[in-house]
């Protein structure tokens, strides 16, 4: 799911951006939502706070009285790194101080130079990057995680521990919940092949159902994987 942050005074500029991007995802057969703003607001802001989804923000950048939207992207990036942010405006003259103040732009648009094929081309580029940005949250008394499902090779309960692992490429995170409790709150990636073990199967090179094991990308060996839930993936074998 993507989601589309509109900051636009202009309702003319609003529509013409929505129609942009409707066109453009209908090519890409992705899921999407759109929000939109005039102006900065509470319930903009708790949009960008709520970083559980990646979103595509497309900001103006005079929005007339209140915060501009500089201003808004500032406060974007002191809470979130991944969502990508495009300026469209009119002051083509902005574009060094939007560089000099921000990091890690995704472009600069104005609006009265091919706006909207230069818009299209930029989303089509976000998407076809195919960035991997799902994560897990998981939040304590004593810890807050945040972990890309991209990073999770595979997930087990810990008997001695009595805890559930989180394995990653390079850490593991010790959590006080169930496989089942857990596996609610992934994607489809993940599949449960062993009464004690979920995998993102996309980490995996080899399941041996025979001998119980699987063998990650990163070379490591698994001993967690039961014939009894074989049925959980697609292929049966991999």
């Amino acid at each position: 799911m993507l989601k589309f942050v509109i900051v636009e005074d202009s309702p003319e500029f609003q529509e013409i951006i929505c129609k942009v991007i409707d066109k453009t995802i209908f090519k890409t057969e992705n899921d999407y939502r759109i929000e939109k703003y005039s102006k900065y607001s509470s319930e903009l802001s708790n949009t960008i706070k709520d970083c559980s989804i990646h979103k595509i923000y497309i900001l103006d950048i005079d929005l007339g009285k209140g915060p501009s939207g500089l201003e808004i992207a500032k406060e974007i990036r002191n809470i979130d790194w991944d969502s990508e942010i495009i300026f469209i405006t009119s002051h083509d003259k902005l574009f060094e101080t939007v560089y000099r103040n921000l990091f890690n732009i995704f472009a600069f648009i104005e609006k009265f130079v091919s706006l909207e094929s230069r818009l299209e081309d930029n989303l089509l580029k976000i998407i076809s990057k195919k960035a991997d940005y799902g994560k897990f949250y998981y939040s304590n008394n004593k810890i807050d995680v945040q972990i890309y499902y991209k990073d999770i090779t595979y997930i087990y309960r810990d008997t001695i521990e009595r805890k559930l692992v989180i394995k990653t490429s390079n850490n593991k995170f010790l959590l006080n919940k169930s496989i089942l409790e857990i596996s609610k709150e992934l994607d489809e990636r993940f599949k449960q092949i062993h009464r004690a073990c979920i995998v993102n199967v996309d980490r995996v090179n080899i399941f041996n159902w025979s001998k119980g094991y699987f063998e990650l990308d990163t070379g490591e060996k698994v001993d967690l994987c039961s014939k009894s839930f074989k049925g959980n993936i697609s292929n049966g074998l991999f």
